[in-house]
């Protein structure tokens, strides 16, 4: 149940009508993320709209041929699906024009570029910036872009080093998707100083769907446990949250960046969420506030 599902906004009272506009159509222009497992396409079928776009994730233990497959296969169904493309997956030049080809041909609008979490490259593409700036040589564009966004820095780069690469990334990318993070004054803060150190892209949050623990365990043994151990040491704080009694539930995070958006300091335009395949408790729980904020 989503009770009072705006909380007030510096200088606004919460039943303001345009606080609450503002986050409805972040809700309406919300996006998921899925995981490329056998049934993750019938899955979205069933549950997800077709005006919801989608990222496909990638990762080490599979590969990239399973989050290509059904970004094509998904874009084919209507949906606005956008593969991860992880550099240190891509082997060469050739490799990564068949790529674009391919997901040209099928009629796939974006990417979401990250460097990706292999310990050894598979060619020399050892970042995203390195892939993105090949991409561009090679004369290959889409639509929409995403990079990644790190509000509470990460475990094995330096913050410095990580500054320095969003803005080296940005000017290749028309928006940034931001890791999980559970605490929206960070990501607020985060947002302030990106846009102060002048990257002017639009942030999506990003933020965990309506997940339950038997979920996530599952989940988790179908990455294949190192790569499991790797994604959750990078969520910073995930692993406890989601392993409280009933779960997690994103409202009170939601609500801490809806005090945010639309102020004239950031650049917060909406959320991306990590639905680990929970996809129709997710979308009845974005139907559900999308109901109280009508």
């Amino acid at each position: 149940m989503v009770n009072n599902p705006l909380p007030a906004r510096r200088g606004q009272r919460s039943s303001d009508r345009p606080a609450r506009d503002l986050l409805a159509q972040a809700l309406k222009s919300i996006s998921y993320e899925v995981l490329p497992f056998k049934n993750t396409e019938a899955q979205v079928l069933a549950h997800v709209p077709k005006d919801v776009s989608l990222t496909v994730t990638t990762t080490e233990a599979k590969g990239l041929g399973p989050t290509l497959d059904l970004a094509v296969r998904l874009s084919e169904q209507g949906y606005d699906a956008a593969p991860h493309l992880a550099a240190r997956l891509v082997r060469d030049g050739d490799h990564l024009d068949d790529i674009a080809a391919r997901l040209t041909e099928a009629g796939v609008r974006g990417i979401f570029v990250v460097g990706g979490d292999a310990r050894e490259p598979a060619g020399r593409f050892t970042d995203a910036l390195s892939l993105l700036e090949e991409l561009r040589g090679r004369g290959h564009s889409f639509a929409q872009v995403g990079i990644g966004g790190y509000p509470e820095g990460h475990g094995h780069i330096a913050d410095e080093v990580i500054e320095r690469a969003l803005a080296g990334k940005s000017p290749h990318a028309t928006q940034i998707i931001t890791q999980l993070c559970f605490s929206a004054p960070t990501t607020a803060g985060w947002a302030r100083s990106v846009k102060q150190s002048g990257v002017d892209l639009p942030v999506r949050v990003g933020i965990p769907g309506a997940v339950n623990r038997q979920k996530l365990i599952r989940i988790s043994a179908g990455l294949g446990l190192g790569q499991s151990a790797r994604f959750l040491q990078k969520q910073q704080g995930m692993f406890w949250r989601f392993f409280l009694p009933g779960g997690y539930k994103p409202n009170p995070l939601v609500e801490g960046v809806a005090a945010h958006l639309g102020l004239s300091d950031n650049n917060l335009h909406g959320f991306h969420v990590f639905t680990f395949n929970e996809l129709e408790k997710t979308e009845a729980w974005r139907r559900e506030w999308l109901a109280a904020l009508a």
